[in-house]
């Protein structure tokens, strides 16, 4: 059974996770990259008629290869490769020119290394709708750390996609219950039209 839920306008924002050119070009399952997009674009016609804080983070890797993360690690990123020009730019399907912040990391989560909550705090948000690319990475992290800074947190589960559907659905099924609440895009729109 799911928990009831109400959205209170003035302490909730959206945090939409890396959906820019470079990830948005890439398959995704079980959602496709550009019903992602439409998801989210209608998560942001509302909150932006209800005057409600907009996040979009994109993540961007300066040409200097010393300040990308280069771990040591079973699985590697060929982070060497020259990307695009266009590579971290927000999907214009966004409008991300308006009333929205951007934020600018260089890992895979939102918070660390970022101004991302100081700019929550200062708008005195307490809750958080989150989506984006990839489930099981970026909005994972992302998640994880709102969940120790103690944000209340509703996961957009249709507007955010993985690389194997099996790590959305691990990631949507077993850990992100446990920091907030799933729902489906018409879920929380629905809510925000009757507050």
């Amino acid at each position: 059974m799911k928990t009831p839920f109400t959205i209170d306008k003035i302490k909730t924002a959206i945090v939409v996770i890396d959906l820019q050119k470079g990830i948005t070009s890439g398959e995704t399952y079980p959602h496709s990259a550009k019903d992602v997009i439409e998801k989210t674009a209608q998560l942001l016609k509302i909150f932006r008629k209800n005057n409600m804080p907009i996040f979009l983070v994109r993540v961007t890797f300066g040409s200097d290869p010393k300040e990308r993360l280069n771990l040591i690690t079973d699985v590697t990123w060929n982070s060497s490769r020259q990307m695009p020009d266009d590579w971290a730019e927000i999907v214009p399907e966004l409008s991300p020119e308006r009333n929205a912040v951007i934020i600018i990391k260089k890992q895979w989560g939102a918070f660390y290394g970022t101004e991302l909550e100081l700019q929550l705090r200062r708008r005195k948000i307490d809750t958080i709708v989150l989506c984006g690319i990839a489930t099981h990475m970026g909005v994972e992290s992302t998640a994880r750390f709102a969940y120790e800074y103690g944000y209340n947190q509703i996961f957009a589960e249709d507007a955010m996609s993985a690389m194997s559907k099996e790590e959305h659905e691990h990631t949507v099924g077993k850990i992100l219950p446990r920091l907030g609440l799933v729902r489906s895009t018409e879920e929380i729109i629905e809510v925000l039209e009757k507050e």
